[in-house]
């Protein structure tokens, strides 16, 4: 099987898949084949094809930076304020 075969395949796999989960509609055939390819290509892209070598990732790659904002944000939130003394009426 060439690699265009195994493409369409998966896409007809997923094609069918989509068709099923949204309760097998007729006249939708076109929209999920799209849908599908949309599918099969964002994965292939996520992988590294067998030409070539996985780069080095940067450090930290993948890792959320939000997480230790939200800490910080949460432990701030956690402290008590301190109050101000309220000036008298005169």
């Amino acid at each position: 099987m060439t690699m265009t075969d195994d493409r369409q395949e998966r896409i007809r796999n997923r094609a069918h898949q989509i068709w099923q989960e949204e309760g097998q509609p007729a006249g939708q055939h076109e929209r999920h084949w799209h849908q599908a390819a949309a599918d099969v290509d964002q994965e292939d892209a996520g992988k590294p094809s067998a030409d070539k070598k996985p780069g080095k990732k940067a450090s930290g790659a993948g890792k959320a930076k939000a997480a230790p904002k939200e800490e910080k944000t949460a432990a701030k939130a956690s402290k008590p304020k301190a109050s101000k003394p309220k000036k008298a009426a005169k």
